[in-house]
């Protein structure tokens, strides 16, 4: 690594933590004071505060981090340009390209950090700080006071079987009297009716089983029962069911909004439910999903021209014009979002449209800068 890349690097990273410590203050003590209610209605104790806060803090970093990146920029590149470094690193020869280096290497790092965060942390963690809000981590809660799913229904297009749950509780994934109807190759169709079920060793294991045989063509019946009945052939995961109960539950555009899904869950939702494929509110939360993570390169691209005028004159009004073009992004991602998840605009464009149009507005104004 070369002595400027160490050095603009150092001059950048460190108020890049200054930020996101300071988001991270700012949003501890407004979420601390607004929700004291609901946590006081959970009977939380401090324990249980700071877990729904270690819950919730996935999300807070996939909003703060381009937002913090973007301050940061601003803050180092003007403080460059205070002292005309820019303009004697341009004079030697450097371009501009070679000394947003160090930012990009940066933002696509956050990028992959986005992007981890919002799929295999950020789904559940936004499930559990719900959990412990309803109680279900109070000290001395009985298991009935638990979070169990009642009439679950869902079906799996692809092995064309369809599941019916009086009650299931998704953190122990037992069952109470399932009901599951499928159809072999040879049109053959089978009922299962259990009293109980649960999941053991990746196999889901029944109790008190009732299993009913419709040989194809004939309208009698066959029937059996066995006290215990494994069937590997269920090929159906707790996660899968979880996911199920999620987005099934999603009956207007706000609590769509509020929900978290990952790209998984979405295409495992849509491999099981084929009529789902052209969901707008699915197809909107895929692509947003899929682009977040090159918003922090995009932040670079917006910020890198104005940031970079070298005279002291223009070192306020950068700062201005990349604050606001920041907000304005941020905006019509909002905007983008309800459009898409409305069925107003294309989930594509709803998702990429704002990534597309700063970008090249960043390139044509860094173009220019040159």
């Amino acid at each position: 690594m070369r002595i400027l890349d160490r050095y603009l690097l150092k001059e950048f990273l460190v108020p890049l933590g200054y930020c996101i410590a300071g988001f991270f203050i700012f949003w501890l003590t407004f979420q601390l004071f607004s929700e004291m209610d609901e946590f006081q209605r959970a009977g939380l104790d401090v324990l249980g505060i700071v877990y729904y806060f270690i819950y919730t803090l996935p999300e807070l970093l996939s909003r703060v981090v381009p937002l913090a990146l973007l301050l940061a920029m601003l803050y180092a590149i003007n403080n460059h340009s205070r002292f005309n470094e820019i303009v004697a690193i341009r004079v030697a020869g450097v371009s501009l390209w070679r000394i947003a280096l160090p930012y990009f290497w940066v933002s696509i790092i956050c990028g992959v950090f986005l992007f981890v965060l919002n799929e295999f942390i950020m789904p559940d963690g936004a499930d559990r700080a719900m959990a412990i809000l309803r109680g279900e981590y109070r000290r001395g809660a009985s298991e009935k006071e638990k979070e169990v799913v009642k009439f679950l229904t869902f079906k799996n297009a692809k092995a064309k079987r369809t599941w019916i749950i009086e009650e299931y509780n998704p953190k122990t994934c037992e069952m109470v009297k399932p009901h599951i109807d499928w159809e072999s190759t040879n049109k053959t169709i089978y009922s299962l009716i259990a009293e109980r079920g649960i999941r053991t060793n990746g196999v889901w294991t029944f109790y008190n089983v009732q299993v009913l045989v419709y040989p194809a063509g004939q309208g009698i019946p066959g029937r059996g029962f066995t006290n215990i009945l494994q069937v590997p052939e269920f090929t159906e995961t707790p996660e899968q069911i979880k996911s199920e109960i999620k987005i099934s539950s999603l009956t207007n555009l706000k609590q769509a909004r509020g929900v978290s899904l990952s790209l998984k869950e979405i295409i495992e939702y849509q491999q099981w439910h084929p009529d789902q494929r052209h969901n707008p509110v699915l197809n909107t939360k895929f692509h947003i999903r899929l682009a977040q993570p090159f918003t922090c390169p995009v932040i670079v691209l917006i910020a890198l021209p104005f940031a970079s005028l070298g005279s002291r004159r223009n070192v306020f009004v950068g700062v201005a014009s990349s604050v606001f073009i920041g907000f304005a992004y941020f905006v019509l991602q909002r905007f983008g979002e309800a459009a898409g998840m409305g069925g107003h605009v294309s989930p594509f464009i709803a998702g990429w449209f704002p990534n597309i149009v700063f970008a090249v507005i960043g390139l044509i104004l860094i173009m220019r800068a040159k």
